[in-house]
């Protein structure tokens, strides 16, 4: 049987999906490679993987994407782990820094300045570009929210602006896969889900930073309804964003 390839984020958001599959007998029917989110998302784009945990922005570029989990990356307001981090307060920012690592992150950054804020800022991707604000997200935020004049949780913020949860990232697939899998798929996520505690245990110990309120509580697993509304809304922003650009 052909092993079905799947790219996951290296993160600690996803540690309990990795813990999950590879405790799970599913470990022997697929190829596993941990990725930052971008890489990800390219792996199922140009069909180097067949499914994803990639950031929701870029599912509209995948061939016939669909997802195939119950489970993906998000919150209901704050999430403590994708940021904008500041020298000066929303209202002032004139140029922003993106973060290389996810289209996602960045994308929300814009519909939030854009659509919340009311802000026409300059963007760029240059990692030694001086500017008043940048996109950063992941374990390399932990801990350093108090290292900036202002820190703007952007899972708090959509939740400001819209009353919505979040979705950051989804398993996404480019071809159809079978509900046989799916169900096997779904139920080591769960089994993942369901063993943070042991999780926990194997992460080394962050400064200024609660893991276990990370993995309990900032975090949210489950693709609800209304998760699935936040996520066709802000494609749609970013449709909006498009326009305007073009």
């Amino acid at each position: 049987m052909n092993k079905i390839k799947i790219s996951a984020v290296a993160y600690t958001n996803t540690k309990a999906f990795i813990y999950g599959l590879e405790h799970s007998d599913i470990i022997n029917k697929i190829d596993l490679s941990l990725d930052i989110p971008s890489d990800c998302a390219a792996k199922v784009i140009n069909g180097q993987a067949d499914i994803g945990l990639m950031p929701v922005a870029a599912i509209p570029l995948v061939p016939n994407a669909n997802i195939v989990a119950d489970y993906c990356i998000g919150s209901d307001g704050g999430v403590n782990s994708v940021f904008i981090f500041s020298e000066v307060p929303a209202q002032e920012i004139k140029t922003v820094r993106l973060d290389a690592h996810s289209r996602t992150s960045n994308n929300l950054a814009k519909v939030l300045l854009k659509f919340y804020w009311k802000k026409e800022v300059e963007f760029t991707t240059d990692p030694t570009a001086k500017t008043d604000a940048f996109v950063l997200i992941g374990d390399r935020t932990f801990g350093k929210k108090d290292d900036f004049a202002y820190a703007y949780d952007m899972g708090e913020e959509w939740k400001n602006f819209t009353g919505l949860p979040f979705m950051y990232a989804a398993w996404v697939a480019n071809k159809e896969i079978s509900q046989d899998f799916k169900d096997e798929f779904n139920a080591a996520l769960k089994f993942g889900l369901d063993h943070r505690k042991e999780v926990l245990q194997e992460l080394p110990e962050v400064l200024n930073f609660d893991l276990e309120d990370y993995l309990y509580h900032k975090l949210q697993f489950e693709v609800t309804d209304e998760r699935k509304k936040a996520l066709n809304l802000f494609l749609g922003y970013i449709e909006e964003l498009e326009k305007v650009t073009i």
